[in-house]
């Protein structure tokens, strides 16, 4: 496979034109080819290990998104948005799952899964080596934001607007999008559209921290 053609200066002009947009265009919707591409943005984020610790809820229902605007400290971008992602952990990930997991990988890669006996071994000793078996949704929350990055930066290359949101009640979205039942947590969100053109935040300067300050070189 062919690496992508992309420039450095492109890549720095597109993480210089992104930035956590406040207001969304309401309207403008992204193209279904787009969505598709930024679906698997997330479907092809790294994990550790590979065990993808996670699901991505993109909420459709426009009168749940609204239900859920008081439950995000009232920011209408939830409801207003093309999109609504919300970003869920697998609760409680252990030992068995592994073998969905090892499944997989032996479909895949046409490998017999007594091939695969190493890769089990290897994940299975981490998954029981302290302190794991008392945070594996602090793990699984790591691997959720590792995705997120992803969507972010595939977003800003496709010129889609997007905004990582922090600022919800994540027990209220497990409840009202009915989530624990089904095994996960919400984590994180993500909105994603077309910026409004009355957006503030868009001429902003984006504040950063000099590369000296926050890059060093050990030789």
């Amino acid at each position: 496979m062919n690496k992508p053609d992309l420039t450095p200066e492109q890549i720095i002009q597109t993480l210089n034109w992104r930035y956590a947009t406040k207001k969304f265009n309401p309207d403008k919707k992204i193209p279904d080819d787009v969505w598709k591409a930024l679906e698997q943005s997330l479907v092809l984020s790294p994990s550790s290990f590979g065990m993808q610790p996670w699901k991505f809820f993109v909420v459709r229902n426009s009168a749940l998104r609204e239900q859920l605007v008081e439950h995000s400290f009232n920011q209408t971008t939830v409801a207003e948005a093309s999109h609504l992602v919300v970003l869920a952990i697998k609760k409680d990930i252990g030992v068995d799952d592994i073998p969905h997991y090892i499944d997989r990988v032996s479909e895949v890669r046409n490998v017999p899964k007594d091939k695969l006996e190493g890769l089990t071994n290897l994940i299975k000793g981490y998954l029981n080596e302290p302190p794991f078996p008392l945070q594996p949704d602090k793990w699984s929350a790591k691997q959720v934001y590792l995705a997120l990055g992803f969507f972010l930066y595939s977003a800003a290359l496709l010129g889609i607007d997007t905004c990582a949101m922090e600022g919800f009640v994540p027990s209220k979205y497990d409840e009202i999008l009915g989530l624990s039942d089904q095994g996960y947590s919400a984590v994180v969100l993500c909105t994603a559209g077309y910026r409004a053109e009355d957006d503030d935040a868009a001429d902003k300067a984006k504040v950063r921290y000099p590369t000296e300050e926050v890059v060093s070189y050990i030789d």
